[in-house]
């Protein structure tokens, strides 16, 4: 018989990706076992297309990190000789996003899915972040960039983002479309976001040239 002081083993990860996953770390194991309210912060198509259960969705602002042009695509928006570019959660700034209460009967089932989708390649990190809502500062989990992995592109200038992105093309598309669907998702969910705008009217110029 186990003894009553023993923590209960968590559950195995239920993954599935066409790529490599992330190996899930110890306290993420623990947070699929969590009592407490767990909650994820989305800033890209996690908005849109969040494909996770949730039972609350609320506008959130998280302070520290912005929404950026920052990671290399070598599949999706481009190629190995001819890289892309896609959004990342990089440090500095502010972003304003979407934050997800996950549903405490299908924690697990909801954070696999969301780990499956977001962590591969090595390139984020899921990190503890408060965030504000209506109701108040919740702490929530968000997918940062690992600044030391290899598709990082850094901080690159308006005119460098725009000239990769009105070139580039990948298995699931162009960059310019990429870009175009982003602006126009986060217009639909009433987000402003300055910079992407200025990009976008960037790479349009260019493509009329």
């Amino acid at each position: 018989m186990r003894s009553a002081n023993r923590a209960a083993k968590p559950s195995s990860p239920v993954l599935v990706s066409p790529y490599p996953i992330d190996p899930m770390p110890a306290e993420i194991l623990l947070l699929r076992e969590s009592a407490a309210a767990v909650w994820i912060f989305a800033y890209g198509s996690l908005m849109w297309n969040p494909e996770i259960p949730f039972v609350e969705a609320q506008p959130a602002l998280l302070r520290g990190y912005h929404r950026s042009f920052c990671l290399y695509s070598r599949e999706y928006r481009g190629t190995p000789l001819r890289p892309g570019l896609v959004l990342g959660l990089d440090r500095g700034g502010a972003c304003r996003g979407i934050a997800y209460r996950l549903p405490p009967e299908r924690l697990a089932e909801a954070i696999d899915r969301v780990w499956s989708r977001e962590m591969t390649g090595g390139v984020y990190e899921m990190r503890r972040v408060p965030v504000m809502t209506p109701r108040g500062r919740v702490a929530a989990h968000a997918f940062t960039v690992r600044r030391a992995c290899a598709d990082y592109a850094g901080r690159l200038s308006l005119d460098q983002m725009a000239a990769i992105i009105a070139a580039a093309k990948g298995d699931r598309g162009t960059g310019r479309d990429y870009l175009a669907n982003t602006v126009r998702h986060l217009e639909e969910l009433g987000i402003a976001d300055g910079p992407l705008h200025l990009l976008r009217a960037r790479v349009e110029a260019l493509a009329e040239c």
